[in-house]
């Protein structure tokens, strides 16, 4: 966990997150305004993303190449089901083996793979962010 996250720690926390990442497909928890797309913005810059990155709000998914792999920006905010998510293909992104960072997973929480990276921002009184972050492998019953 990190406390009290400033704009200029985001190249520290970008660097922590992609040296302990045990999965590429990573998900971003938090209410509108935390800056979810700003830390991607920065794990995209530190996995190889040359590219002006931009937020995939109405497209749903923004796809850079990187040199040996790929990877895929979700924003899932806008879709209406876990069916309209599936019209997109998304399980063909979430099992393709390159990244995959989620915003706003929980509308398509059913279709995330068992494992998975799970990251979580708060926003504190004083205008800086808590960061909360785990590793989640989904237990079948």
């Amino acid at each position: 966990m990190f406390n009290s996250i400033k704009i200029k720690d985001l190249p520290r926390i970008a660097d922590h997150i992609v040296l302990n990442a045990t999965s590429k497909v990573i998900v971003f928890y938090g209410e509108m305004g935390v800056g979810k797309t700003t830390l991607i913005k920065e794990i995209a810059k530190r996995i190889g993303v040359t590219e002006i990155i931009s937020s995939p709000t109405y497209s749903i998914v923004n796809e850079y190449e990187l040199e040996n792999d790929k990877l895929f920006h979700f924003d899932c905010y806008r879709l209406a089901s876990e069916e309209e998510a599936l019209d997109i293909g998304i399980e063909d992104y979430l099992f393709s083996n390159h990244w995959n960072l989620i915003e706003w997973p929980e509308k398509i929480e059913n279709l995330l793979p068992e494992k998975k990276m799970s990251i979580e921002l708060l926003k504190n009184k004083n205008g800086s962010r808590t960061l909360k972050e785990k590793m989640v492998i989904k237990r079948l019953l």
